[in-house]
């Protein structure tokens, strides 16, 4: 089982990037999707959560209306839309599965598959 990310780079504020999470095997309708970010010296912070079924999405207050998850399970594949970046959107950015059934939970403890990291800075 393996996540791998892709897409992430440096941005002026206010700009957008799409990152990509290619999942490897997984049964994907067994799994929920997240995406997480840790800054230096922060926590890993939960931003984004898409369900089994891709049908309920859940988001932090801090990237809500500026953010969209989605899946594509015949690609194995899991998408962040950022839009509206912000300086303190920098970040090392992860995609993380976790085989539960109902909802779409935010925090990392839900969550025991994790990709390697890419890296999200915002700049001018």
């Amino acid at each position: 089982l393996d996540l791998v990310e892709s897409g992430g780079a440096l941005v002026q504020p206010g700009g957008s990037l799409r990152l990509s999470c290619k999942a490897s095997g997984f049964t994907m309708d067994d799994y929920a999707f997240a995406w997480a970010r840790q800054a230096p010296g922060k926590e890993r912070e939960g931003l984004a959560a898409t369900s089994t079924s891709g049908e309920i999405t859940n988001y932090a207050g801090s990237v809500m209306g500026r953010f969209t998850i989605s899946r594509d399970d015949a690609k194995n594949t899991i998408y962040l839309q950022m839009d509206n970046l912000k300086p303190e959107d920098a970040a090392v950015y992860y995609c993380a599965a976790g085989q539960y059934y109902h909802g779409a939970y935010l925090s990392p403890d839900f969550y025991n598959f994790w990709g390697q990291g890419t890296q999200v800075t915002v700049s001018s």
